[in-house]
């Protein structure tokens, strides 16, 4: 079943700050190039060893701190590998509100709640950004 098998055909697959909890999260197992593939996760890794997935409630409303500033999302896959110089890597699969999908470490994001007001203006404005002008 992939993330998007329950929304309407004319649905996206984003969300807004009040429908968000209807994203299918990945969590208990590592996802593979399959899963991404048929839409179950946002990411697989390859070329790092002791993939494991992170327990966390997902889905999870996040603040994503890009090179472009910082974004709402929410968190749909969590897991940790260890990279070629056996650092640890949290990393998270996000979706966006627009419905696309991006990766992110958690280090770059900011766990919140979906009451958190920036949160929901940083939703609001991506859906509809002439919300930001006025």
């Amino acid at each position: 079943m992939s993330m998007n098998d329950n929304l309407p055909a004319e649905d996206g697959g984003g969300f807004d700050a009040d429908d968000w909890t209807r994203l299918t999260p990945f969590a208990g197992a590592v996802a593979t190039l399959d899963d991404v593939q048929a839409r179950r996760a946002v990411f697989a890794l390859a070329d790092t060893d002791d993939p494991r997935p992170i327990a966390m409630d997902l889905p999870q409303p996040v603040i994503w701190w890009d090179e472009a500033g910082e974004q709402a999302a929410v968190a749909v896959q969590a897991e940790t590998h260890l990279n070629a110089e056996g650092e640890e890597m949290e990393v998270l699969g996000l979706i966006l509100p627009d419905g696309g999908g991006a990766v992110a470490l958690m280090e770059d994001v900011d766990l919140v709640d979906a009451t958190d007001p920036t949160w929901r203006e940083l939703v609001t404005n991506a859906i509809d950004p002439s919300a930001a002008e006025d």
